[in-house]
């Protein structure tokens, strides 16, 4: 099993969102980033955890626990022209993007960006690091139990 930090932005789908939507579960498209991309496409595995991050936002932090529900599939807004996820070069035959599907486990307590840098044992938590704009970011085991401790 692996952990991940996986950002939406709240007006996108927030934590909220995802409780809301049928089987507490979203398709998490929309990646335009090819690192990104790839760790939905050739690592994640269903059952891996994952720490949903609210970004771009007031107070960014994490708001709740997900896991990976379905292996990577084609991220169907890069087909529609309407959509602003439309990719011109991309075909039912060779698609570029994929998603993968998240399921809420629970929603936490927010523990904010703030709060996370003020913890040296996050100091190499690769969201924390200057320059890092992923949105989808692997997480240590060491990490992932520390963080699992503050909520």
């Amino acid at each position: 099993m692996r952990y991940w930090l996986m950002k939406s932005e709240p007006t996108d789908c927030s934590i909220d969102d995802l409780a809301a939507l049928p089987g507490q579960t979203v398709d998490w498209y929309g990646v335009r980033n090819y690192q990104a991309r790839n760790f939905m496409r050739d690592q994640m595995k269903v059952g891996d955890r994952v720490l949903f991050y609210h970004s771009n936002c007031a107070e960014p932090g994490i708001a709740g626990l997900a896991e990976v529900s379905r292996l990577a599939y084609p991220d169907q807004t890069q087909f529609d022209p309407k959509n602003k996820y439309f990719d011109p070069k991309a075909t039912p035959e060779t698609p570029r993007w994929f998603n993968v599907d998240v399921k809420l486990v629970k929603k936490t307590r927010l523990v904010s960006l703030k709060e996370l840098r003020n913890h040296p044992e996050l100091e190499r938590l690769r969201t924390l690091q200057k320059g890092n704009r992923l949105s989808i970011t692997p997480v240590d085991p060491r990490e992932w139990e520390f963080i699992l401790s503050l909520l």
